[in-house]
């Protein structure tokens, strides 16, 4: 059983982080790339997140963190995921992340980690690369 069509990411800003300039480059060259992005917008929880991941068929949440919570958020998004019998949604995200912090994230479950200076193409090759691999094998 294939899985057809555009990959679909869901691009989210969780918590109280109110800059998302970050988040929509990100959408937009996700889009430009073919993808079907939904971008949820500011002030997202963790369970506004899943729910609008799982109800849109995603196949994979795009977390942008500004705010200095991206061991608990990262965490709960995971975990919420799990507890929905959707682990198979990849979680990957952006933002202020310390060196110290990428390791113990993405034992966590968070298959890619982007800090400053990432590229757009470094994030669109990851995604075309990462998303449904298992799918299409």
């Amino acid at each position: 059983m294939g899985v057809t069509g555009p990959i679909r990411v869901v691009v989210a800003k969780p918590g109280l982080d109110g800059h998302d300039r970050g988040a929509k480059v990100i959408a937009r060259a996700l889009r430009d790339a073919g993808m079907e992005v939904i971008y949820t917008g500011l002030h997202q929880t963790p369970e506004q997140i899943v729910d609008t991941a799982i109800q849109e068929d995603a196949d994979a949440i795009g977390l942008s963190i500004l705010s200095g919570a991206h061991n608990t958020l990262f965490a709960k998004v995971i975990e919420l995921l799990k507890a929905r019998e959707a682990e198979d949604i990849k979680v990957f995200g952006g933002g202020i992340i310390p060196e110290d912090d990428i390791a113990p994230l993405k034992e966590l479950g968070v298959a890619e980690l982007f800090t400053p200076g990432a590229t757009t193409t470094e994030i669109v090759d990851w995604v075309n690369t990462n998303v449904r691999q298992a799918a299409q094998t």
